[in-house]
């Protein structure tokens, strides 16, 4: 396990509607990169971060915004960390073992429609690009 900057609370972002003591696994699409099966479960100490996962999540379902806990060992995303950015700025996790849903939050800031385009662009531009393989 790499050392983890937080203790919590910690949070992640999606469409699925989840109720306390759900499990969230690894061996789901990547929202980003739909052709890559994910090999853990990521989650951040940062709420905006995950209502940006949320947000960026596929389906018509209203995005939503996970208090979770994580059940083993998880480490800094490699994703946003040193590979990419020094340290772990977007305190950012990812964890083979499950997380376990203790809640749910709504105070989180939505996207607006303009900004929620511009996310949709980079991320399309990234998947062309090195820098937006996923380090899976």
């Amino acid at each position: 396990m790499t050392h983890a900057l937080d203790d919590g609370p910690f949070f992640h972002g999606t469409k699925a509607d989840l109720r306390t003591g759900d499990l969230l696994t690894p061996g789901f699409r990547s929202n980003y990169r739909p052709e890559v099966v994910m090999n853990h479960i990521y989650f951040t100490a940062i709420v905006d971060g995950a209502g940006l996962a949320a947000e960026l999540a596929p389906g018509d379902a209203p995005p939503r915004v996970y208090l979770v806990e994580p059940t083993g060992d998880f480490e800094n995303d490699p994703n946003v960390t040193d590979k990419k950015f020094p340290g772990n700025p977007t305190r950012s996790y990812r964890s083979r073992a499950p997380l376990r849903i203790v809640g749910e939050t709504l105070d989180w800031p939505r996207l607006t429609e303009e900004a929620l385009a511009a996310w949709r662009e980079r991320l399309a531009e990234l998947r062309n690009d090195e820098r937006g393989q996923i380090i899976n």
